[in-house]
């Protein structure tokens, strides 16, 4: 009886104890056990939808890294296109997401002054073109 009772007790001992070693192993080992320039970068995100968005990372090994562009929604994430990194990008440190998004073409035509609806003329009149 009373050495059962002891195994009950260590038992539980061990199994209080188990949460506490487990962390201390983690803080041990490097975050995700990956080598240095190997973790992935996150270059650009763009929405497409309330639940989608089109991301571009940057995954590899120092030496032969490449861009990964992926679609990503709710219920999945689908990778749209491969490229390989520009050799710009070796900085990890650098910002990768720009605080504006570039201007698309028709923003650009639009800035310009980019003409009229048809059966609109761009003169002060606003007469139809005959």
């Amino acid at each position: 009886m009373t050495q059962s009772l002891l195994f009950v007790v260590l038992f539980m001992a061990l199994l209080a104890c188990l949460p506490w070693a487990i962390k201390r192993l983690q803080l041990r080992t490097p975050a995700g056990v990956l080598a240095a320039g190997t973790a992935p970068r996150l270059v650009s995100t763009l929405a497409v939808g309330p639940q989608q968005r089109v991301v571009t990372v940057e995954v590899g090994p120092a030496g032969s890294r490449v861009q990964l562009v992926l679609g990503v929604t709710g219920q999945s994430i689908q990778c749209l296109h491969t490229l390989p990194a520009p050799a710009a990008s070796a900085d990890p440190a650098a910002p990768a997401v720009s605080a504006t998004p570039p201007a698309s073409p028709f923003a650009a035509l639009m800035r310009r002054g980019g003409g009229s609806p048809p059966g609109k003329s761009d003169a002060p009149g606003g007469t139809p073109d005959a």
